[in-house]
């Protein structure tokens, strides 16, 4: 298994990506810390996995959460080999409708968690020689016209992920990021309803979007992550991978 005995911490594992990447971290072998702020979500998620698993409620815009986090990976399993910054912040805005308040949540869940987090567990990264992977977005190139604040936060969070790598690879602790395309998980099929789509609307998304015929699936997803949070990808670090169906820079859509 290519991730026995490790311990991993996921943010935002109850659902979507996150749930799909602490299914197969457990299927390879780790041992897993649930991060989540929905209590049913989250009995849900551990109940399945059994032992190997153990849930932490946490608001990532409270300061004070990474801290705790890593004291309860602590507590549950002695030591943290990886982490996987996957909890994000979803909100629509632009230039018009967006505030200050907006703009500081969005950063702190994002951006300020995932750094706090890290330092948090910093010790137990540089003892075990750990790996980092933080989720991003294809958003943070430039963005959708209406995802100003999230597509801002991802950009940042990307920098993040590269800087690290480059002040830590002595440490022996990795940082790579996977910047992340269209999936469909279920937040984001009742959010195309809530928008007018029908509810078969994954079937009919346009080849422009998907031109396999089809969205990414978050297991998918996970199967990547287990490469960059084991050993086999070691010594790689500040890697930017995009997880999307064509090229981002300096894509020409197929015209129909």
């Amino acid at each position: 298994m290519r991730l026995e005995n490790k311990v991993i911490v996921v943010t935002g594992g109850t659902s979507g990506i996150g749930r799909a990447m602490v299914e197969r971290c457990v299927a390879e072998g780790a041992r897993v810390v649930v991060h989540g702020i929905d209590r049913a979500q989250g009995e849900a998620v551990v109940k399945a996995q059994g032992d190997r698993t153990v849930l932490v409620l946490a608001d990532l815009l409270d300061a004070a959460s990474p801290r705790r986090i890593v004291d309860a990976a602590l507590a549950a399993f002695g030591r943290i080999d990886g982490i996987v910054n996957n909890a994000a912040r979803v909100a629509r805005s632009t230039l018009e409708t967006t505030s200050a308040t907006c703009f500081d949540e969005m950063m702190a869940v994002n951006v300020r968690a995932p750094l706090l987090l890290i330092q948090a567990a910093w010790p137990q990264l540089k003892q075990h020689r750990g790996s980092v992977l933080n989720i991003g977005s294809v958003n943070a190139y430039n963005g959708e016209p209406t995802l100003l604040d999230y597509s801002l936060s991802k950009g940042a969070l990307m920098t993040l992920s590269r800087n690290l790598a480059n002040a830590a690879g002595p440490e022996g602790v990795r940082f790579n990021h996977l910047n992340v395309g269209w999936v469909l998980t279920e937040r984001e099929y009742h959010h195309q309803i809530e928008l007018g789509q029908a509810t078969d609307w994954p079937e009919h998304v346009p080849t422009a979007y998907a031109p396999s015929g089809r969205l990414i699936r978050p297991e998918e997803v996970a199967t990547a992550a287990v490469y960059w949070l084991g050993d086999e990808s070691r010594p790689i670090s500040g890697s930017v991978l995009e997880l999307e169906q064509y090229p981002i820079i300096g894509r020409n859509p197929v015209k129909s």
